[in-house]
């Protein structure tokens, strides 16, 4: 279990908001104010194989734990926040089978936690929760509209409307990942459940692992060409550090696939911001390969799109990282309790 306390409680203000950012190996654990300020969090191992009512049961006392560091008793908490891969049943608050968790499907994950943690739950998936921590207090703070892509071993993503966090009424609103890029017959298959030409095929992990072995064993010339069976997009990013021309050229391809997708999204929601988070971001903007990944990305998108609609869109990298899911699946809880208040 890890840690980290961020404010005093005498500088927040209540009521008071748990978000749950549940994942394939850790589940992240966030107490934050109506402000969306961190008061504490905490770190545990999702153990998938011990099932999803163990799981909720060590989230609960997780929570407990958290209330006790801080001094603050169960009340001063009013709703909490569950975020969770897909699929799943938003409004039934079921998982459905979640390809990471194959010990927890077809369960009423938002009845369990409300039982084991006894205050009410609102639900969403993961990526929509990500979103919406960045919509409520990172790079999309300022916007009533925003796209979110996640780029990790899929890509995820939420879409926020005029302040509206898109479920749809498959709880698959805002799979951004799962957009055809490439409608062909050899199209690359997706990662997750074997459809072809979805952006995530070309611009997640996987598919630039995928890509950069098969561009590599073909004899493109590389550092990584001797060692083609340990490629990651890791070693492709520090490849890139280091001069590579290969892999430079690789990531700004890599930037461009981005930007067909992107341009998709925009045009039939046209948010006026669209940000990108996870972990493949290639060092993101404190890194010069990074900012040339994000150039790469702008530039395809201007070369698709209209002047106006170009000039009216801004692009930008996330700034809570790993923070986001937990965050925004507090905010949402928020939503709900201000809502029903």
């Amino acid at each position: 279990m890890t840690q980290q306390k961020t404010i005093p409680v005498d500088q927040t203000h209540p009521p008071y908001f748990f978000g749950i950012d549940v994942g394939g190996t850790g589940i992240k654990i966030g107490l934050t104010d109506d402000r969306g300020t961190t008061l504490d969090n905490i770190s545990i191992e999702t153990l998938e194989p011990q099932g999803p009512v163990e799981a909720m049961r060590r989230v609960a006392q997780a929570c407990r734990a958290i209330l006790g560091r801080l001094g603050l008793d169960q009340a001063s908490v009013v709703r909490a926040g569950l975020g969770t891969p897909g699929s799943q049943d938003i409004r039934k608050g079921m998982l459905i089978e979640p390809p990471n968790h194959p010990h927890w499907h077809h369960f009423p994950i938002v009845q369990c936690l409300e039982e084991t943690l006894e205050i009410p739950v609102s639900y969403a998936n993961d990526a929509n929760a990500a979103a919406f921590g960045e919509f409520w207090v990172g790079t999309g703070k300022i916007h009533d509209s925003m796209v979110l892509l996640t780029l990790g071993t899929g890509v995820g993503g939420g879409v926020i409307i005029d302040n509206q966090l898109v479920v749809g009424r498959n709880s698959f609103g805002g799979e951004c990942g799962h957009m055809i890029i490439d409608p062909s017959p050899e199209a690359r298959l997706c990662a997750w459940g074997g459809g072809r030409g979805h952006l995530e095929a070309y611009a997640s992990a996987s598919g630039v692992t995928a890509r950069a072995r098969e561009e590599l064993q073909a004899g493109a010339e590389s550092v990584l060409a001797a060692h083609i069976d340990k490629i990651t997009a890791k070693k492709i990013f520090e490849a890139a550090e280091q001069g590579d021309d290969w892999s430079l050229k690789f990531i700004e391809r890599t930037g461009d696939y981005l930007a067909i997708g992107i341009t998709s999204m925009v045009h039939m929601v046209d948010p006026g911001l669209v940000v990108l988070g996870g972990a493949m971001n290639f060092g993101g903007p404190n890194s010069p390969t990074g900012r040339r990944f994000l150039d790469s990305v702008r530039k395809g998108f201007e070369a698709r799109t209209f002047e106006n609609v170009h000039k009216g869109t801004s692009i930008e990298f996330a700034s809570l990282g790993a923070d986001a899911g937990y965050i925004g699946a507090a905010g949402i809880a928020r939503c709900d309790y201000h809502k029903s208040s």
